[in-house]
């Protein structure tokens, strides 16, 4: 290769390759950055939620764990603990869903036309297929009290 035209040929090809690689491991570092972001807000994010009936309210973090729960003043005089305890299984799942759907929508612009396997390297297994989605909590409705129920006040029973 002593011809001096090819080399500057050559030259100039490796320096449009370089230029290339470099723009794309700039936009890898600022997506990989955004990404960072989005995860970290993703955790941060709580989810809450109050019975209909205002006696019960909670808050959950990101997984999903309950990290506050606030009964109203009058929560115990107007449920029989099964009742209250039901209510506070039901809010503890809707603050839950709440809290996922919150950190699903902070990494939602990641999750968009990302390629699996299969549109890389084609017969992979897809990675979509290996991994399971987590499922929504079953959402339990509470028992609607009985009218005729006699409401016992949680001092009256000690049967749990």
């Amino acid at each position: 290769m002593n011809d001096p035209a090819q080399r500057a040929a050559l030259e100039a090809r490796n320096a449009t390759l370089r230029t290339q690689v470099d723009s794309m491991l700039a936009n890898l570092e600022r997506q990989t950055a955004a990404l960072r972001e989005a995860q970290a807000e993703a955790v941060a994010k709580t989810g809450s939620a109050t019975s209909p009936d205002g006696l019960v309210h909670v808050v959950v973090n990101a997984a999903g764990i309950v990290t506050d729960v606030r009964f109203a003043p009058n929560a115990f005089e107007r449920n029989t603990p099964e009742k209250l305890a039901q209510s506070v299984v039901r809010v503890i799942q809707e603050a839950a869903v709440d809290a996922r759907g919150q950190a699903e929508a902070a990494m939602a612009p990641f999750q968009q036309d990302v390629p699996d396997l299969p549109d890389l390297f084609p017969g992979a297994p897809s990675l979509k297929d290996l991994l399971p989605t987590p499922a929504a909590p079953p959402l339990t409705p509470p028992k609607k009290p009985d009218d005729d129920e006699p409401r016992d006040s949680m001092m009256e029973r000690n049967d749990w």
